[in-house]
């Protein structure tokens, strides 16, 4: 079995808001998303630069939807998380819960 890529952070956070938004993960709902969970605001250039990037590593797969007039006529792009992908963030929270496992940090409640 290969080994499952690794991911940046931002690519990190860009996989787990397509994941909560289920079938409605497009680019203004992934956006949208990550500003309300993680108070950042990517540039629309970042956000979709990340999902070409994670498409062409096969991470998530993309389909156009019905163009709507009020978009001008023009198709949103859905993403979703591939198999690959899941493997992927699957990965990436196993490395982090292994490397918090028993780290003390004073002040902190675990629950």
């Amino acid at each position: 079995m290969p080994e499952a890529q690794p991911l940046g952070e931002f690519e990190h956070i860009v996989l787990l808001a397509i994941l909560r938004l289920g079938d409605e993960a497009y680019g203004v709902t992934i956006r949208n998303e990550l500003q309300e969970r993680t108070g950042r605001e990517p540039a629309p250039g970042a956000l979709y630069t990340t999902l070409e990037r994670l498409e062409e590593k096969g991470l998530v797969s993309s389909r156009l939807g019905d163009p709507t007039p009020q978009r001008g006529g023009r198709a949103k792009r859905y993403v979703k998380v591939t198999a690959v992908g899941m493997e992927a963030i699957n990965h990436a929270r196993h490395c982090y819960l292994r490397l918090w496992e028993g780290m003390p940090f004073p002040g902190v409640a675990y629950g």
